[in-house]
This record gives C-alpha cells, sequence and structure tokens, in this order.
C-alpha cells in the first residue's frame, strides 16, 4: 500500500520589487547603525556650517557685500563638504567588504542587482537629503552672521536642486566604485582623484591637453555647476559628465558584482 503525502501548493516566488523594498529597509536600518554615518554627518555640518558662519561674518563688515544673496553659501560650502557625503556613499558598500559581511547578505539577498539598487537608493538618498538640508543650514547661517547684509531672494531656491544633482550624481559615483575596486581606502583614493586632485592639477601642468581633460572629469564638472568657473563647460555639459561618470561606475560595479565572487 502506497501512502501519497499532500505538501501543498508550491510556494510562489517572492516579486524583486517585494525583495527590494525589505533590502532597503534593511539597508536603511543598517546605516544608521553605522558609528561612521554620525561622523560623517557631523563632519559635514562642521565644514558647511562652519564655512557659512565665517563667510557671513566677513559679509557684515564688508560694505560692497550688501544686497549679495546668501544663496551663494549653499554653492561653495557644498564643495567641500560634498566629501562627507561622498564618503558616507562609498562605505555603506565597502564596510561590507571589509569586515566579511558581504558573504552573509549576499545569503539573504541573493539577487544581486536587487541588492545594489537597494543600497544605491539608500545611499543617494540619504547623502542627497543631508547635504541638501545642510546646505539650507548653510545659507540662513549665513544670512544671520551677515547681519542684514546678505539677502535671501525667492529665485535663488533653485541652487539646493544644484546642490541635489551634485551630491546624488557623486554619491552614486562613490556606489559604483564601491562594488568595483570594494576598498575603502581605494575607492576613496580614486573619488579623490577624479573629484578633486585631477580636476585642480591638470589645467596648472604645462600640456595643450590638461584643459580638456580636466574638462571630461566629474569634479571640474560640479564646479562649474556650484561655482560656474570653468571655462569651456556649460550646464549642459556638466550635467552629462557628472551623469557619464556615475552610470559608468555603477554599470562596472554591478558587472563585478554579479560575476565574480564576494571574496575575490
Amino acid at each position: 500500500m502506497t501512502t501519497t503525502t499532500d505538501v501543498g501548493p508550491p510556494h510562489a516566488e517572492v516579486s524583486s520589487a517585494r525583495v527590494l523594498a525589505r533590502t532597503c529597509a534593511a539597508e536603511w536600518t543598517r546605516l544608521w547603525t553605522v558609528r561612521a554615518t554620525w561622523l560623517f554627518l557631523v563632519a559635514g555640518a562642521v565644514v558647511m556650517v562652519g564655512i557659512a558662519a565665517a563667510a557671513g561674518s566677513g559679509a557684515a563688515s564688508d560694505p560692497e557685500a550688501a544686497g549679495d544673496p546668501a544663496w551663494v553659501a549653499a554653492e561653495f560650502t557644498t564643495l567641500p563638504g560634498q566629501f562627507a557625503f561622498l564618503a558616507l556613499a562609498l562605505t555603506l558598500v565597502t564596510s561590507d567588504y571589509a569586515t566579511g559581511g558581504i558573504v552573509p547578505t549576499l545569503q539573504w539577498t541573493t539577487r544581486r542587482t536587487v541588492l545594489l539598487v537597494a543600497r544605491s537608493i539608500v545611499a543617494v538618498t540619504v547623502a542627497t537629503a543631508a547635504a541638501v538640508l545642510l546646505a539650507l543650514a548653510a545659507v540662513l547661517t549665513a544670512l544671520t552672521a551677515s547681519r542684514g547684509v546678505l539677502v535671501l531672494p525667492a529665485d535663488g531656491a533653485g541652487v539646493l536642486a544644484t546642490v541635489a544633482l551634485v551630491v546624488a550624481a557623486g554619491s552614486l559615483l562613490g556606489v559604483g566604485l564601491g562594488f568595483l575596486l570594494r576598498s575603502t581606502a581605494g575607492v576613496l583614493v580614486s573619488v579623490f582623484l577624479v573629484m578633486l586632485v585631477l580636476p585642480i592639477m591638470l589645467p596648472n601642468l604645462p600640456l595643450e591637453w590638461g584643459d580638456d581633460v580636466a574638462r571630461l572629469l566629474p569634479g571640474t564638472g560640479a564646479v562649474h555647476l556650484l561655482v560656474g568657473e570653468i571655462d569651456g563647460m556649460t550646464t549642459s555639459s556638466s550635467v552629462s559628465v557628472l551623469l557619464v561618470w556615475a552610470s559608468a561606475a555603477l554599470l562596472l560595479g554591478w558587472l563585478r558584482l554579479v560575476r565574480t565572487d564576494a571574496n575575490t
């Protein structure tokens, strides 16, 4: 006599959207339970608000600054402050490789593309939101410190959108390089090179092609969008440079994530 056991209907596969939502929630929780996140945010706040306070105080004693828009504080404080937010984004990826946590992470989220998308969403959201809020805080700080010398015209609010674009693109670049290089030191060095060192160094070298190469770097595009002092660049070309670098880094990071072992 044969006994048949009813095991019930097969379990339906969980949709990618549901896995993505769960992974985003897990990444969000992990981000805020890491001390480095708070250190980077504090560093960004100190840099941006501190520089804005100094600039506002300087404007208060400068008769020529009367009537200048306080929105400028958001732009020039984001240039140095963005590195705190980019470091926050890239360490969200590389810290997992440094501690070996990437192995259980991939066991929990086996769909690697979903993991990359989730980490990108969380990193960009937090970094960009923090940058915009601190840029606004820098504007208000400069306005207050100027004792009425600076003004706050309504048409300058678009500056915050520019800050958001620059930091979001830089964060995506950091995330992509994080998955590609898997080393915090390596990614930090790479980000500093393309966002700060090379854009400053190349135009000052006795090279005919130095300026042309510098205009192809994301750091140059960020400077042009924030302060608009780069010859030969436009808003469109600057945005294109930032997006191309971010997209290329994400593509290369995704290829390594899905094609190689987590420990290699």
